[in-house]
């Protein structure tokens, strides 16, 4: 029998659900600790193996992306830039069914975001003209991730959105390959979603490299991607100077099922999340205890059969679950609190639930809508909020790459209307230039 949380009081849900809140920094390896202090000198945490590593780039910029380059990826020292020849052969050399799979992608992806409303408004009206105009920000660098397996499936969900917000410079940073290049799935992906530039940089070197900018890499405005813990730390650290999309936390999904669902797509959904990785988190919520026994069982059997069930079978320890409650609205109130990355409704009348789902990053309603379609042809962003965070923050979409601009043309009449109301908030806040600014406007003028 599969080891995982199998759990029927709604308290020990509930506590099992309940979030901290946060980026809690995870204690390292010590093989990872050693190498570090091989790097450095000296025994760091991760937090100030990445604060050691920006204050370098921003010293020696090119240099220090060549120094970690050799120690983190084996890179020998050499041109950072990808030539574009290189990438153009990459996408020539991609298998043709993942040249297919990678258009179908872009296809979706593309369509989906165009279908955003972000436009500027202008309006007149009695007390002047006022408005917001939107605009595409300048240049986004996105971080396409390269340690276990390159994802360029990520890379087209982050670079195509930007394009149709209208980002006008597109970069991508990612380690090197086995070979010290980059690799060509991830050349291939940055091809058809049309990036402007690739450089061979990963790891926390390269955030720092796209925040503050060396003599190759130019500076951006906007970080996006996924990564590790110490990409994602060094995105922390560099936010104020740069924005970033989110801070991400290991994948997860949850999955809510009644009596009449199917056990084997239930256990195969919470597979596909767990194999992510050994942190991924996979949490059934079901009114039926028959079914929890038959997911349960099931899991086990698909384990067998999977490429990375070691991997899937210890997330499952970890951070799996199978929830009985007593109702659908239970159901959905854990689901709530526990605001996931992927909610799964397989259940008989999954629309009827949404209008009382308040939290979650991405709904996948009914069975023909599992997870992994979403991860790569449905249209949305899979670089979705985890770890809670769908509480506030959403996908990667198109306002990610947008900003606003507030336009204010005032007329005399709202000086005069709007004036008395703009004094009193102003000497309440003990701020007399502003209402003496108002002031001098309702004064009469001699012409």
């Amino acid at each position: 029998m599969i080891d995982i949380a199998f759990i029927t009081d709604l308290e020990t849900a509930r506590h099992k659900l309940t979030r901290t809140g946060g980026f809690a920094e995870p204690e390292l390896p010590e093989y990872i600790v050693q190498r570090n202090r091989d790097i450095f000198g000296e025994t760091l945490s991760a937090s100030e193996v990445v604060a050691r590593t920006i204050a370098e780039v921003r010293r020696d910029g090119d240099a220090a992306l060549n120094r970690f380059g050799l120690a983190y990826d084996r890179r020998p020292a050499g041109p950072l830039e990808v030539p574009r020849a290189a990438i153009e052969a990459a996408w020539s050399a991609t298998d043709p069914g993942l040249q297919r799979a990678m258009e179908v992608t872009t296809d979706r992806v593309r369509t989906f975001h165009q279908h955003q409303p972000s436009q500027s408004w202008i309006e007149p009206e009695e007390l002047g003209i006022f408005g917001q105009i939107v605009r595409p920000l300048n240049r986004v660098g996105i971080y396409a991730p390269a340690g276990s397996a390159p994802l360029p499936s990520s890379l087209l969900m982050i670079a195509i959105p930007a394009r149709v917000a209208g980002v006008d410079d597109i970069i991508v940073c990612s380690p090197a390959g086995p070979d010290g290049s980059c690799h060509q799935i991830v050349l291939a992906a940055a091809y058809i979603a049309g990036v402007d530039r690739v450089f061979t940089v990963g790891g926390a070197a390269a955030i720092a490299a796209m925040a503050y900018g060396t003599e190759t890499i130019p500076a951006v405005d906007k970080i996006v991607g996924p990564g590790n813990l110490f990409t994602t730390l060094a995105k922390k650290q560099v936010y104020g100077d740069v924005d970033i999309d989110q801070l991400a936390g290991p994948t997860e999904t949850m999955v809510v099922a009644d009596a009449g669902a199917n056990a084997e797509l239930v256990a195969a959904d919470m597979l596909a999340q767990a194999e992510h990785g050994e942190t991924s988190s996979a949490i059934l919520i079901t009114t039926s205890p028959t079914l929890a026994a038959k997911v349960q069982e099931e899991l086990g059997t698909q384990l067998e059969y999977l490429q990375r069930g070691s991997v899937a079978e210890e997330a499952l320890r970890r951070n799996g679950a199978i929830i009985v409650v007593d109702s659908p609205g239970t159901a959905i109130e854990l689901a709530n609190a526990y605001s996931p990355e992927h909610l799964c409704l397989l259940t008989n009348d999954p629309w009827s639930l949404i209008p009382s789902i308040k939290n979650a990053a991405g709904i996948f309603v009914g069975e023909q809508s599992p997870e992994a379609i979403g991860d790569y042809t449905a249209g949305p962003s899979h670089v979705m909020p985890t770890g809670g965070s769908a509480r506030y923050a959403s996908p990667v979409n198109i306002r990610d790459y947008q900003k606003v601009i507030s336009i204010i043309a005032a007329n005399d009449r709202a000086v005069a209307e709007l004036g008395p109301a703009t004094i009193t908030f102003a000497n309440a806040e003990g701020l007399t230039a502003h209402a003496a600014a108002i002031e001098r406007r309702l004064k009469p003028t001699d012409k």
